[in-house]
């Protein structure tokens, strides 16, 4: 029989695995646990050393004093108000072509000529059929006079009552008859030779001549290619011979945003700058602005035309144009002083204005600085605090401190 002891004690529950299984588990949660805490501390402490992302801008120099206290900046293309592509008015094989790519024409010059065997002989053929009708003009003419003589003839011996009344009527409507038929025949010798006149005018259309003056810009045809004044053919005819542009009629047209275009106006003083020669200030003036408005792009047309012409100015340039102050004056480019930003890398607080000026370890510092006249434009002029080549921050993600960490964008 059992001890009652060692049932009771078998009934007792064993602990000691439970035991050994809740030491294992905090000694995996704990590493868990301090890696929790370490992102946490990282994120809370940690970013403050991170550097900054930022957009930042070069401050430059402006061009000139007119430049530096324009009311208005604005970019465009140079335009030609007058330019044609040159085409005939029939269809032909071209013969000859006597201009090239950058050859200055005077107004009616012969540019090209068309093969004229057909208008030629359309010619020749309208000259013989002008001398055919006033060859049949004059018998007509001759006919004439004998049919008046004999009328006058038939009235005298009616007269003395030698000769029947029916003979005198007869000779009467012979008369009439060819007074009218001679009147046919001019007016048919006036048809034949508006014929011969469209035949020479076609002709004539076979020599292609320059409508103006000015500079070939493009050749688009050589001898042997087909030429319509249409499209036809698909790809094997051409449209025209050449592009001749006026270059007395260059000018610069750019788009300005409807929200500034009440600092325009019609004969407004313009300093053009174009890209292929940044440092040549080329002075312009407003022709007009156009009086409507693009409602997709939200600007208004603006030509501006050049007051001084040059070889230099070329059709398609891209230009930058400052619209001049009423109160701007032309100075010498040694008297302008301070450099060009963006606005948006101005910044302000009760202290005055200010930017964030980048140095070159790589992190920014407040510098304050004193604005120039033209405060009120997209860019601004820093007459002191800044010189030519300072790097400042135009745009950050977060706001800036002394001494922060910066990576440009």
């Amino acid at each position: 029989m059992t001890d009652p002891s060692q049932q009771i004690s078998q009934l007792r529950i064993d602990r000691s695995n439970a035991t050994a299984a809740k030491g294992r588990g905090i000694w995996l949660i704990l590493p868990l646990a301090i890696a929790v805490i370490a992102g946490v501390l990282w994120l809370a402490f940690g970013t403050g050393n991170r550097a900054v992302v930022v957009e930042t801008e070069t401050a430059r120099k402006p061009p000139s004093i007119a430049a530096a206290g324009s009311v208005l900046d604005a970019s465009g293309y140079v335009v030609a108000r007058r330019e044609a592509t040159v085409s005939s008015k029939l269809t032909g094989k071209v013969r000859e072509i006597l201009v090239e790519e950058g050859m200055r024409v005077e107004a009616d010059q012969v540019i090209a000529r068309l093969d004229d065997a057909t208008q030629q002989a359309e010619l020749a053929l309208a000259r013989a059929q002008v001398e055919s009708a006033r060859a049949g003009l004059q018998e007509t003419e001759a006919l004439l006079r004998g049919a008046r003589l004999e009328r006058d003839r038939f009235r005298d011996l009616a007269a003395r009552k030698l000769t029947s009344t029916a003979s005198v009527d007869a000779a009467e409507a012979n008369f009439d008859s060819l007074a009218a038929r001679l009147e046919f025949g001019r007016e048919n010798v006036k048809v034949a030779e508006r014929a011969a006149a469209l035949s020479q005018d076609a002709l004539e259309n076979m020599t292609i001549r320059a409508p103006f003056g000015g500079m070939v810009v493009s050749k688009n045809a050589q001898p042997g290619e087909m030429i319509s004044p249409v499209s036809a053919g698909g790809g094997f005819t051409r449209t025209g011979i050449c592009t001749i542009v006026d270059m007395e009629s260059l000018e610069i047209e750019v788009d300005v945003n409807e929200a500034y275009i009440q600092r325009v106006s019609p004969a407004q003083r313009v300093s053009a700058t174009l890209d292929a020669y940044p440092d040549w200030q080329i002075p312009a003036e407003v022709i007009a602005i156009v009086p409507t408005a693009d409602r997709q792009k939200a600007t208004v047309r603006v030509r501006i035309g050049f007051l001084e012409r040059d070889e230099r100015i070329l059709r398609d340039m891209g230009a930058k144009v400052a619209f001049l102050g009423a109160d701007t004056v032309a100075e010498p480019e040694s008297m302008v002083n301070g450099v060009l930003i963006a606005r948006e890398s101005l910044q302000q607080d009760a202290a005055g204005d200010y930017v964030w000026r980048v140095s070159n370890d790589g992190k920014v510092e407040r510098r304050m600085v004193v604005l120039g006249s033209s405060a009120d434009r997209d860019r601004v002029l820093i007459a002191d605090g800044l010189s030519a080549g300072d790097t400042v921050v135009r745009s950050s993600e977060k706001p800036l401190t002394a001494g922060q960490k910066i990576k440009a964008n």
